[in-house]
């Protein structure tokens, strides 16, 4: 099992791949190509909740939702 610091670092290169549009992240020697945004974020999200699992805390997430007529 990764320790919360090896998490935190393949998080932090996932993150700045997906904001560079490059498609292959490097950490501690290893390659991983990713073929979309869509599967960047959802590697961001495993990895967050791994994160969380280490720390001892659950991870929330809350969609709102607000809608209007328009009148």
């Amino acid at each position: 099992m990764p320790t919360l610091s090896e998490l935190c670092t393949r998080r932090d290169a996932l993150t700045a791949q997906r904001s560079s549009g490059v498609a292959r992240v490097s950490y501690d020697g290893k390659a991983v190509d990713y073929r979309s945004v869509a599967e960047i974020d959802r590697a961001i999200e495993a990895l967050d909740r791994e994160i969380a699992a280490a720390e001892g805390r659950k991870l929330i997430r809350h969609v709102r939702i607000t809608t209007a007529k328009g009148l």
